[in-house]
C-alpha cells in the first residue's frame, strides 16, 4: 500500500495519506463497465463486491456524480428482478474487503486504537434509514451505524465517525481483515436485536436494526456510490479532508494486486476484429502433458497466488491451433508463471501462443480477499 502526499486546499495543509479504501472514486472497472444478472456474491467495479442473493441486479460504472466534486464515475446498483416476498434471512449489501497488513496504523487491540471517519457520496431511489457496517474478520467483531437518505434521487454526502476497537484484532498479514459494508435491505434475521453502535461480538440480529426495508421489492430501486474514503481521525462536515484523488496509474496498480485481466477491458482492444490476437506467448516444455511455460511479468505482485479463468482462448503453434484443456499459475519471485495444457502434442521447445478466438476473449487472474 503506497503512501501519497496530498495537498488539501480546503484545510490549507499537507497531509500524509495511506488510503484504506481502494478505487473509492469508482474509476477502475477491469471486469467491465456493466455486469448484468448479478444474484450472488459478485465483484463488479474493482475492489467492490455484492453480498446477498435475494434479487437480481445490474451493477455499472455510471456517469451520475455529485456536482463540482471532481468525480467522473460512480457505482450504480440497479434492481432488475425484484424480491417481493422478503424472507427473514434476506439481505443485500455492497462492500469492500481490506487486507490486514494495510491497517496496522489503526492499532486495534490496544489502548491507543485510532478513531476513524468514513465519508462517502450516495444517491438512492427512496428515502429512509440504511446501515454502514464494519466487520472485522480477524476478531469476529462488528460495529453498525445508520445513515439517512433525506431526498430521493439526490446526491448526499455522509460522514460517519467510528471509534477505535481497543478489544479488536487485525492480523498483520495479507488476509481479509475488514469488510466495509453498506446494507441496503435486510430481513428480520438482521433487524430483531439492538443495533451494534459500538464494537461488539458479531451477532446477526444486531446488524441492521432500524433499516428502511423495501429496496429489494422494486425494479425501480437503485443505489449510487462514489467518493468513498476512510480516514484515520475523527472529523465532521467542516473538518473532513478532501477526497484523496490518485492518478489513474496508481489506482489501477493497487487494484491489480487483487485482479488482472488480459483481453476484454484490458490494454488490449478486443473488438470484432480481434480473433487471432495474441494474449500470451511462451515455450512448450518437455513434460509429457504438453504444457507450455508462459512467463508473464506483473506490474504489481498479486496478494496471493491467483486463480485463473479463460474465455474464448486457444493454443497455437506453427500455424496449428488446438483447444485449451487447463491453465494454472504460480509465483516465481516477482514473475507469474502461467502453465497451460492443450489438447494435442506440439513440438517441445517451440514457441506457443495463447490467442483470442472471439470478441469476449480473456484470461483473468483473481487474488481477491
Amino acid at each position: 500500500m503506497s503512501i501519497t502526499k496530498v495537498t488539501d486546499a480546503g484545510l490549507n495543509r499537507n497531509r500524509i495519506v495511506t488510503p484504506l479504501i481502494i478505487n473509492g472514486d469508482m474509476s477502475i472497472a477491469q471486469r467491465g463497465t456493466s455486469i448484468t444478472g448479478i444474484n450472488t456474491n459478485t465483484y463488479s467495479l474493482d475492489r467492490w463486491t455484492t453480498e446477498g442473493d435475494d434479487c437480481t441486479m445490474t451493477i455499472s460504472q455510471d456517469t451520475s456524480v455529485p456536482t463540482g466534486q471532481g468525480f467522473k464515475t460512480s457505482l450504480k446498483m440497479d434492481v432488475t428482478t425484484a424480491n417481493s416476498s422478503r424472507d427473514a434471512g434476506d439481505v443485500q449489501v455492497i462492500s469492500q474487503r481490506l487486507e490486514g497488513q494495510n491497517m496496522q496504523m489503526l492499532k486495534y487491540g490496544t489502548s491507543s486504537a485510532e478513531a476513524t471517519t468514513l465519508s462517502f457520496w450516495c444517491r438512492m431511489s427512496q428515502t429512509g434509514t440504511y446501515i454502514v457496517r464494519l466487520y472485522a474478520d480477524d476478531g469476529d467483531r462488528h460495529i453498525c451505524k445508520t445513515f439517512t437518505i433525506d431526498a430521493a434521487d439526490t446526491w448526499e454526502k455522509k460522514i460517519i465517525n467510528i471509534p477505535g476497537d481497543t478489544a479488536g484484532t487485525i492480523n498483520n498479514d495479507n488476509g481479509r481483515a475488514m469488510r466495509v459494508t453498506w446494507i441496503l435491505d435486510a430481513g428480520t434475521t438482521y433487524t430483531s436485536g439492538t443495533l451494534a453502535t459500538s464494537w461488539a461480538a458479531d451477532a446477526n440480529a444486531n446488524r441492521a436494526v432500524g433499516i428502511t426495508t423495501g429496496w429489494l421489492d422494486s425494479t425501480n430501486s437503485d443505489f449510487y456510490l462514489t467518493g468513498v474514503q476512510w480516514e484515520v481521525g475523527e472529523f465532521d462536515t467542516n473538518t473532513i479532508p478532501s477526497f484523496p484523488f490518485e492518478s489513474h496509474e496508481n489506482n489501477l496498480r493497487k487494484c491489480q494486486r487483487y485482479f488482472q485481466s488480459l483481453g476484454v477491458n484490458s490494454a488490449m482492444d478486443v473488438s470484432a476484429t480481434s480473433d487471432g490476437k495474441r494474449l500470451l506467448q511462451g515455450q512448450r516444455d518437455n513434460s509429457d502433458n504438453a504444457s507450455a511455460q508462459i512467463i508473464c511479468p506483473v506490474i504489481t505482485p498479486f496478494r496471493t497466488n491467483p486463480s485463473v479463468t479463460t474465455n474464448q482462448v486457444n493454443c497455437r503453434q506453427d500455424g496449428t491451433s488446438t483447444n485449451l484443456n487447463s491453465i494454472a499459475v504460480a509465483f516465481r519471485g516477482n514473475i507469474l508463471q502461467v502453465t497451460v495444457t492443450n489438447t494435442s502434442n506440439f513440438n517441445t521447445g517451440d514457441s506457443m501462443q495463447l490467442r483470442c478466438t472471439g470478441t469476449s476473449s480473456y484470461i483473468r487472474f483473481d487474488a481477491e480477499l
